[in-house]
């Protein structure tokens, strides 16, 4: 391969695509979050779609009980996590999982439960608040462009759209955490403050918010 068409090779490769709307704006049967690179590649293969407040944010338990999951593991693949978690039970047993995948908004019917790193989008967009982050966590390599280092105090700062600013009408709660789909232990599944960035695990029947999400490919 000559010089010339490596170099257009690898500027292929790192190409971002032009956003299909500014954060938080319509988009998608919800809003648009940013997008994703389920590859971990820095290349943008999914929109990232927030399902809205009213339809799609309820607060439940992730799992009745503190026991293992099949499957549901993964930091990027909702879909599958929420795939994995639906056939292991039902709604009884998983009262979110269940919420989503059973989800028909906005004129779609492919809701699906964040997983750990596509929640992490939707805080680093849509950050409700002014509050300074925790620069203990923030690097996600399915983030687009990819981060390898942690939030700073002021970065991210509050999202710019004034509808997911705290007491607007789409806005992430920020006195209740956020379930992942992502099972971090048998007892536990990853969840998002979306007050401060801050992630960890949590014991799975505790009852916290999760917000149904969809993708649409690049």
């Amino acid at each position: 391969m000559s010089g010339s068409l490596q170099a257009l090779f690898q500027n292929q490769r790192s190409f971002i695509p032009p956003l299909p709307a500014d954060y938080g704006a319509a988009f998608g049967g919800g809003f648009f979050a940013g997008q994703i690179s389920t590859a971990g590649n820095g290349i943008a293969d999914y929109n990232l779609v927030i399902g809205s407040l009213s339809t799609a944010e309820t607060k439940n338990q992730w799992k009745v009980v503190n026991t293992a999951t099949a499957g549901a593991d993964s930091d990027i693949n909702g879909p599958q996590n929420t795939a994995d978690i639906v056939a292991d039970g039902n709604s009884t047993v998983y009262p979110c999982a269940h919420f989503c995948n059973d989800l028909t908004t906005g004129g779609f019917s492919d809701w699906y439960m964040p997983a750990k790193n596509e929640l992490e989008v939707c805080y680093y967009h849509l950050k409700p608040t002014t509050t300074t982050n925790a620069t203990n966590r923030g690097s996600n390599p399915n983030a687009v462009p990819a981060r390898a280092s942690n939030y700073t105090s002021g970065n991210p700062a509050q999202t710019l759209s004034a509808a997911f600013q705290s007491g607007g009408a789409q806005a992430f709660a920020v006195d209740f955490v956020y379930w992942s789909s992502t099972e971090s232990s048998d007892s536990q599944a990853r969840v998002e403050y979306f007050e401060q960035g801050y992630q960890s695990g949590r014991n799975k029947f505790n009852s916290f918010r999760v917000r149904a999400v969809r993708r649409v490919a690049v």
